[in-house]
């Protein structure tokens, strides 16, 4: 039990992860930050970023049980997928095979780190991005993907609603990317990289998520000066990527750099005014927020498509578009 309980805390709040508790508290701090400087006074700020409500609603709930649901699905799994570390080998052998390794040293010893940190961090939002935006674009894809955009209101737990299909999607993602960039370094340059980390974690992520990502699943809607969001995915960029108002669609796939959304016409900076209503469609509909609906949903649209009967595969429009 103790083991399991390690594992799961390790997948969900370690200092790898978004969720790690200092992410969360610092977002908390700049939220109430932000609203202070909209003329909230202190009270009313810290009331307003820790108010408990947004984490009582049928949408926070259903987050919560697909965490615990994907949890005792890939926990047995976990051992059986593909490792990096194996795949990056596997490739190395294949490329030793066919031609002779040059051995270069490059004689500062941060340079290799550096570019190795670097690097992981920029192919892997890169990678995100386009994996992101297949999801929208690809009707089979969209259908599992639509879970996590079927969130009504939005916590930093949000960032886990996601169907187990999605899931084992971006972990291979993940796993691809890690790999091909242990591969290449190791190839060149064999024993000169290491990862530069804060706390276990790739710096760049660490300080990311170090400065506020937790408020992009949140009701504090912040926004960065215009020529920022060029470069950098506000809280309220990724707000606008999960609104309901057709205007908003297929905006915003970035991870955390917005130089992919601004190079492939992606790119959407933030309103004044924070999205009216989230979600995939303007209207509730029946059973949105069940387990069997967005579980087994996805499947059934699947199967429809393939006989022939194709449901609607973006969102419904609303009344303002």
């Amino acid at each position: 039990m103790s083991e399991l309980l390690n594992t799961l805390y390790a997948s969900t709040f370690g200092t790898d992860k978004r969720l790690f508790i200092l992410h969360l508290a610092t977002a908390a701090a700049l939220g109430i930050l932000v609203l202070r400087a909209r003329q909230h006074s202190w009270r009313q700020a810290c009331s307003q970023v820790l108010s408990t409500r947004t984490w009582r609603t049928p949408s926070a709930r259903a987050d919560y049980q697909i965490i615990l649901l994907n949890l005792l699905i890939f926990i047995p799994l976990t051992p059986w997928l593909p490792d990096a570390i194996a795949l990056a080998q596997w490739g190395l052998t294949q490329v030793n095979n066919w031609f002779e390794r040059p051995m270069l040293f490059v004689e500062t010893p941060w340079v290799i780190p550096f570019a190795f940190t670097l690097c992981l961090f920029v192919l892997d939002d890169f990678a995100r991005y386009w994996l992101h935006r297949l999801m929208h674009r690809l009707p089979a894809l969209w259908y599992f993907h639509a879970v996590h955009h079927s969130a009504r209101t939005l916590t930093p737990l949000t960032v886990l609603r996601a169907h187990p299909v999605e899931v084992l999607l971006f972990s291979m993602r993940s796993v691809v990317v890690n790999a091909c960039c242990l591969a290449v370094f190791f190839y060149f340059f064999p024993g000169q990289i290491s990862l530069i980390t804060l706390l276990g974690a790739n710096v760049f992520n660490f300080g990311f998520n170090l400065l506020g990502s937790n408020l992009r699943h949140s009701h504090i809607y912040w926004r960065y000066w215009s020529w920022l969001e060029g470069w950098l995915i506000s809280p309220a960029q990724h707000q606008i990527h999960h609104s309901a108002r057709p205007r908003h669609y297929d905006k915003n796939f970035g991870a955390m750099l917005a130089i992919w959304d601004r190079l492939f016409g992606t790119l959407y900076r933030s309103d004044e005014q924070p999205p009216k209503r989230l979600g995939t469609h303007w209207r509730r509909q029946p059973g949105e927020q069940s387990l069997l609906q967005l579980y087994v949903g996805p499947f059934r649209q699947l199967a429809r498509r393939w006989t022939g009967h194709p449901r609607q595969s973006k969102r419904s429009p609303s009344p303002q578009d």
